[in-house]
């Protein structure tokens, strides 16, 4: 869909790349036993960036516009609301109301270039261990780890991500 919508190759390979760092994601979560929305979780890291396709300036520098145009780009498109709405969520990760499944795009979203964002992976870590029932550091750890892993890969992914 976002190829015939005239989504770049350049970012293609980035969705692609963020899919990765959520690949990893979902394991150690499945690991840990956790209760996710794998499918939400691969379709929200999949079209996340849909909205530079209407603002390609924003692959290269700053900018949010793509994050509305996104959303309202998929709706247009018949994109469920609550998939459509990983075009905005994954940058406003710190608005309450965020699924564990978009949080978990927007730490992939992070994780794949490298970047630790620790407010964002203590909310992961949070829901996490309350889903469990447990307390933060008897997920922290496992969790923390995982993130650094991911991230140290980022290197590398960032290699991959010129096109």
């Amino acid at each position: 869909m976002l190829r015939a919508l005239g989504a770049s190759e350049r970012l293609l390979r980035h969705l692609q790349l963020v899919g990765e760092a959520a690949d990893a994601l979902m394991a150690v979560y499945s690991g840990l036993q956790l209760h996710f929305d794998a499918r939400l979780i691969e379709l929200g890291v999949a079209l996340h960036d849909a909205g530079k396709i209407v603002h390609p300036e924003e692959l290269d520098g700053p900018g949010s516009r793509h994050e509305p145009a996104g959303q309202a780009l998929m709706l247009a498109n018949g994109v469920p609301p609550a998939l459509a709405r990983c075009c905005v969520s994954h940058a406003a990760w710190q608005d309450p109301g965020n699924s564990f499944e978009e949080l978990s795009v927007a730490l992939a979203d992070k994780l794949w270039k490298g970047k630790r964002e620790e407010a964002l992976e203590l909310l992961v870590i949070d829901m996490a261990a309350a889903q469990r029932g447990q307390a933060r550091w008897d997920v922290f750890t496992t969790l923390d780890s995982a993130f650094e892993d991911i991230a140290a890969s980022g290197s590398e992914r960032l290699r991959h991500s010129i096109v």
